[in-house]
């Protein structure tokens, strides 16, 4: 389920706004400058469906973003639970936790979610912006906004990414513990 929720960057249970309503989260977004968008998702997209149908299929939607070729780099994201047991579990656990802590980037952080889902926590003062994106969302967060990525204790995500330079999706790190003190993907969705 898409989801949006707005709380106070300085107390995290003041809820601001909650809502599942597609519309309502794409004005409030808007309204902040932040670019949300839905697509139609991809029949039958599975683990096993190979990188590039994956991106055949979205390569229609993916021209008319790219239209003006800003973005030299468009990939695909993937972490999907697989069977090998505590090996994946290490994985996932070191892939999530490289991007709960907060940062920023120096071009706009663009994510098409194919199939899954994630939540970007945008730092706007005074509030935090919390977005769980699913399948068939876009979000676009402007360059140099702070922000995190929780992908959920059993991260299972396939995500176009868009790059205007290869090295686009390097962070640059703040070191405000802020993330630490909001709920995570699993307690939004729960909750």
């Amino acid at each position: 389920m898409t989801l949006l929720q707005i709380m106070a960057d300085s107390a995290p249970a003041e809820v601001r706004l909650r809502t599942v309503d597609a519309a309502v989260i794409g004005d409030e977004l808007a309204k902040r400058g932040i670019v949300f968008d839905r697509w139609p998702t991809m029949p039958g997209l599975g683990a096993a469906t190979p990188t590039e149908d994956i991106l055949a299929h979205y390569d229609g939607r993916i021209g008319e973003l790219n239209a003006d070729g800003r973005y030299k780099h468009i990939d695909l994201a993937r972490l999907q639970p697989d069977d090998s047991g505590p090996e994946w579990e290490g994985r996932a656990e070191a892939a999530r936790g490289k991007f709960l802590s907060e940062h920023r980037h120096a071009e706009d952080e663009v994510r098409f979610f194919a199939a899954g889902r994630g939540c970007f926590y945008l730092h706007l003062e005074p509030e935090v912006v919390a977005v769980v994106c699913e399948g068939g969302d876009l979000v676009s967060v402007p360059a140099g906004t702070r922000h995190w990525f929780d992908m959920g204790t059993r991260p299972d995500f396939v995500a176009v990414r868009f790059f205007e330079e290869e090295d686009g999706w390097v962070g640059d790190f703040t070191g405000d513990p802020i993330g630490s003190r909001f709920p995570t993907l699993d307690e939004l969705i729960a909750a």
